[in-house]
């Protein structure tokens, strides 16, 4: 699968932004356009790739994380995840890209490859 533009943020874009605690939301609010990234209670981060205008449905993308799918905290929340362990993360949010996840993909995909699992 070729990732379209705009849609990946390497480890090298997150080390760029520096050492901050909101490194990965600016990164990603940076180059990927349409997603809103916000920083959660319990110090996560939660991505809205379709945006918050659902009521009483889930809007959480489906997190895959090395090629294993993940079930995000409270909120969507993505926690346990060092910025400086990240490889990169693509975001995969047209249909074509999604078809190979199924309905697990209707609210998006974030992909994330890291340091330890860069095959």
């Amino acid at each position: 699968m070729v990732p379209q533009p705009g849609t990946k943020v390497t480890g090298e874009d997150i080390d760029r932004a520096g050492p901050t605690d909101d490194a990965i939301e600016k990164t990603i609010a940076a180059h990927v356009p349409g997603v809103l990234v916000t920083r959660t209670p319990d110090g996560g981060i939660a991505v809205r790739i379709r945006g918050n205008a659902s009521i009483g449905a889930n809007t959480e993308p489906l997190y895959v994380i090395d090629d294993m799918p993940i079930n995000p905290g409270p909120g969507g929340a993505l926690t346990g995840i060092n910025p400086h362990d990240i490889a990169s993360i693509e975001v995969l949010k047209d249909a074509a890209s999604l078809t190979y996840y199924g309905v697990r993909a209707a609210n998006g995909v974030i992909l994330i490859k890291t340091k330890h699992n860069t095959n």
